[in-house]
C-alpha cells in the first residue's frame, strides 16, 4: 500500500508542513498573500480550507525555469540577461495547481481556487520567503518546491489555515 501524504499550510507561521498519514515528515518556509486570507476571485488573497492538487506542472524542468501561462519559457537568469519582459510575480521551477474541495467556500462561483489559478510554486524572490508578500499563491524556495513536487501526487490534500 502506497504511503498517503498530505499538506498543511499555516498563514500565521508562513509554514508548509508535509505529513505522511499522521507523521510530520518535513516543514518548509513559505510566502503567502500580502493581503492575507480570503477566497474571493480577484482578492489576491490566499484561499483557506481543504484543497487538492489538481495538476502538477514542470516535472521535467530545471530549477529556475520560468512559467508564463503555465508554459516553460527558459531559465530565469538567461531570460533576465536577455531583457525579456517578465511578469511581476515570476513563477519558477514547479507548479502544484490547487483546487478547492469545499463548495461555496473554495469551490465554484466567485470563490473557486482552481479558477483563481492558485498554485504552490517556486519564486525568484527567495529572500522574501517567510513573509506574506505573494499575490495569493503559496511561494516556496525553488529547491523546496522541487523536493515537495517529487513527493506528492495529483489528488493530494492541502489544508490552508490562518
Amino acid at each position: 500500500m502506497a504511503e498517503k501524504y498530505h499538506v498543511h499550510v499555516s498563514l500565521h507561521q508562513q509554514l508548509l508542513s508535509l505529513f505522511c498519514e499522521t507523521r510530520l515528515i518535513k516543514q518548509y518556509p513559505v510566502s503567502t498573500s500580502a493581503r492575507g486570507a480570503g477566497n474571493l476571485q480577484d482578492s489576491y488573497q490566499t484561499p483557506l480550507g481543504l484543497h487538492q492538487i489538481r495538476e502538477k506542472i514542470g516535472g521535467d524542468c530545471k530549477a529556475y525555469e520560468v512559467f508564463i501561462g503555465r508554459q516553460p519559457q527558459g531559465n530565469f537568469y538567461a531570460l533576465k540577461d536577455s531583457d525579456k519582459t517578465l511578469p511581476e510575480d515570476v513563477i519558477t521551477s514547479r507548479i502544484l495547481w490547487l483546487a478547492g474541495l469545499e463548495p461555496g467556500i473554495n469551490q465554484g462561483g466567485d470563490v473557486d481556487t482552481y479558477q483563481r489559478y492558485i498554485y504552490i510554486h517556486g519564486t525568484v524572490e527567495e529572500d522574501k520567503i517567510g513573509q506574506p508578500v505573494s499575490h495569493g499563491c503559496i511561494r516556496m524556495l525553488n529547491k523546496d518546491v522541487i523536493e515537495l513536487y517529487d513527493q506528492l501526487e495529483v489528488g493530494c490534500h492541502v489544508r490552508i489555515e490562518e
